[in-house]
């Protein structure tokens, strides 16, 4: 049985929960990876939108600032991998960098398809005006409020902060603020910096505005069979104990497609026992028999939230892991 905290217990009320024996057991969320990105291109508002329609608990926003300081989702420093920027602009400081364009420059850009993406879905047109710009943060957070009211279903969201950047912290902070996002609000803060964490959380304290924040990292457990977080920084991985881990934040994100750092049953327990939920990052596979193998053996350990390319099949994953056995 994984462990329910009083996060996991407020997280039930917002998603559903299913009863096993006398516990409550949160359902695990389905967060929609930079969007629905396996079918539409992604931090799109377009993408957004298709996997709130496909049934995400979550969408997650990858935030860069701007040369003039907005916070806007992308998950590359860069506009050149996921934008037509390089026939619209010449390079500058020998690149594409998002901090040296300002936020109208970068509002002349379309966001095109990769991966396995398209330009459309079958099916689904989306409700936005510039459903293929990059959106900024606010934009993001307009999206997920009015299909919430529209929906009836509350739409989490889960920001990232791409860089360790005191202003990338206090604009993520000030925005959310400013949308009345509070503890009891769906919603998650992200980064794969430990130091970028401990001064959120340490600025949330201080503003009395708290919210969850999940640290990314590797799952490593040592000869001893102690299970702890990886924090990754370039080719460096820094061990820290999952008990430190939870003194600053309510949770951790694991990669599920690294060998040599395995999330297994023990791990996972193990960070339910020190009060940490456990999200697993990225499932990505297309083909769905493939899909539901995956997501099944991971919900099966506990895992209590899927960063998903597909989140229909994610969503048609766990509504088979919460049927009766």
């Amino acid at each position: 049985m994984r462990r329910t905290t009083l996060l996991a217990l407020l997280l039930a009320s917002l998603t559903g929960f299913v009863h096993a024996g006398d516990s409550v057991v949160p359902a695990p969320l389905v967060i929609a990876h930079r969007g629905a990105s396996g079918y539409l291109p992604e931090h799109t508002l377009a993408g957004y939108e298709l996997a709130i329609r496909m049934g995400a608990d979550f969408i997650e926003p990858d935030l860069q600032l701007t040369q003039d300081g907005v916070l806007v989702a992308m998950h590359d420093d860069s506009l050149l991998r996921t934008t037509n920027v390089a026939s619209q602009f010449a390079p500058r400081r020998g690149g594409y960098k998002v901090a040296d364009f300002s936020l109208a420059e970068i509002k002349t850009l379309a966001v095109q398809p990769t991966g396995t993406g398209q330009s459309s879905h079958a099916g689904f047109a989306p409700s936005a005006a510039e459903p293929f710009q990059v959106p900024t943060f606010q934009q993001v957070i307009d999206l997920a409020q009015q299909l919430s009211q529209a929906s009836g279903r509350s739409i989490g969201i889960y920001p990232e902060a791409k860089q360790a950047d005191p202003a990338m912290e206090d604009g993520i902070l000030a925005t959310l603020a400013r949308n009345h996002y509070g503890p009891q609000s769906k919603v998650f803060i992200q980064s794969f910096s430990d130091s970028t964490l401990r001064s959120l959380r340490r600025k949330q304290t201080a503003q009395n505005n708290v919210l969850p924040l999940m640290l990314l990292g590797v799952a490593i457990t040592g000869a001893d069979g102690v299970a702890r977080l990886g924090v990754v920084s370039g080719n460096t991985v820094t061990p820290l104990a999952l008990q430190e881990v939870a003194s600053f934040s309510e949770g951790i994100g694991v990669s599920i497609h690294r060998p040599a750092y395995v999330v297994d049953k023990s791990f996972i327990a193990q960070a339910h026992a020190a009060g940490l939920q456990v999200h697993g990052w990225t499932f990505a596979k297309a083909d769905p028999a493939a899909a539901a193998t995956e997501f099944q053996r991971y919900l099966e350990m506990g895992m209590d939230g899927v960063f998903a390319n597909y989140p229909d099949l994610a969503v048609t994953a766990r509504k088979r892991y919460l049927q009766p056995k």
